[in-house]
């Protein structure tokens, strides 16, 4: 299983970069970033520097979306990085949350997300693709590569993501939750005549490694009961739609935003979230990976077996550094296949 991280491009713009140069440093495979341009820098520009500053990592929005930007200049962006740093992007993407609706507007449907999806990944890979009646393509990205990896929770999110994802992005960790999300992907995959097992499957959540008694879980969790409003705010579209109680949604994932009265993105993705009361410590224990460092190896390898293929460990809490750390110097160690230098002799060594 990789290990990505998930940033936010809060300022100084210098200090994420240099998270992002020791999250390499510490092993982890993937850096990515919110992309919401008014409650953050804008994440293009700082992805240029993190880029230079590491010589491995892919990175990439968790998540971008089809409204604020023209698709292809998406498109442009992710060429231009990797023309400059050498095919190191990775796209997330998703039918929009914070980044739309702090502009008064709404998620996408998911049919534009298809059509976006189709024409960013097309000029991102030096093809060619059909933007507003015409035939276009970049000369100077030919050899551009980008895999784009779909995030969503519901029944028909999920079936677009096995229909057209190269990956697959949930935000929440719960086991439960990501296996009915994986059957769901590959079903769809299967459906649509893909091999299922080629749909990547990345689950993205916060991760705060500490002590284990009661009082150390206790600030663990207030500083992580903010993710559990921002998964609600999907919930809550879900239900709408849906339904509460239905069969089409597990009750696991949407009965705690019953009372979820509402929310402020001035506050989004930040610890201490003041409209979070809502989230129990049930959900942030299922939602997030709380504890000591061979806490997170159990769930990390209960999600592995699922067919899990990376964990993104959400970095918005007060240990940033002592988490990145205890992943690279425990974790990450503890996941990672062990190949030895010299195989076991087949019989008795010769003298």
């Amino acid at each position: 299983m990789d290990i990505g991280v998930v940033l936010q491009t809060n300022p100084p713009a210098s200090r994420v970069v240099e998270l992002a140069r020791q999250a390499e440093t510490l092993g982890f495979s993937h850096v990515w970033t919110f992309d919401s341009h008014l409650l953050w820098e804008e994440p293009f520009v700082i992805y240029s520097q993190i880029l230079a500053a590491t010589r491995k990592v892919l990175v990439g929005p968790m998540v971008t979306n089809p409204a604020t930007r023209d698709w292809t200049v998406t498109a442009s962006l992710f060429a231009t990085l990797n023309e400059m740093y050498g095919n190191r992007t990775i796209c997330g993407i998703g039918r929009g949350d914070s980044a739309v609706r702090v502009l008064n507007g709404k998620p996408t449907t998911l049919a534009t997300l298809r059509d976006c999806v189709g024409v960013v990944r097309e000029l991102a890979n030096g093809r060619e693709a059909e933007v507003n009646g015409t035939k276009l393509r970049f000369p100077w990205g030919l050899d551009s590569r980008l895999d784009i990896w779909v995030a969503g929770y519901g029944p028909k999110a999920l079936a677009l993501a096995g229909e057209i994802g190269d990956g697959f992005i949930l935000q929440l960790a719960d086991p439960d939750i990501t296996a009915w999300t994986i059957d769901a992907v590959r079903t769809a995959a299967a459906a649509a005549g893909r091999d299922p097992a080629t749909v990547k499957i990345c689950v993205a959540a916060p991760a705060y490694v500490g002590p284990g008694d009661a009082a150390s879980l206790a600030h663990q969790r207030d500083q992580c009961r903010w993710f559990g409003g921002m998964v609600g705010n999907h919930v809550a579209d879900l239900v709408g739609r849906y339904g509460a109680g239905g069969s089409a949604i597990p009750a696991a994932l949407t009965s705690y935003i019953e009372g979820r009265t509402g929310y402020d993105y001035n506050e989004h993705g930040r610890a201490g979230n003041t409209h979070t009361a809502f989230v129990p410590d049930e959900i942030v224990d299922r939602f997030c990976l709380l504890g000591p460092a061979e806490a997170h190896v159990r769930r990390l390898t209960e999600l592995a077996a699922l067919g899990v293929d990376q964990f993104a460990v959400y970095l918005q809490h007060d240990a940033k550094l002592a988490t990145l750390e205890a992943y690279g110097e425990q974790v990450i160690p503890a996941i990672a296949e062990h190949i030895r230098a010299k195989s076991p002799a087949a019989g008795p060594e010769a003298p």
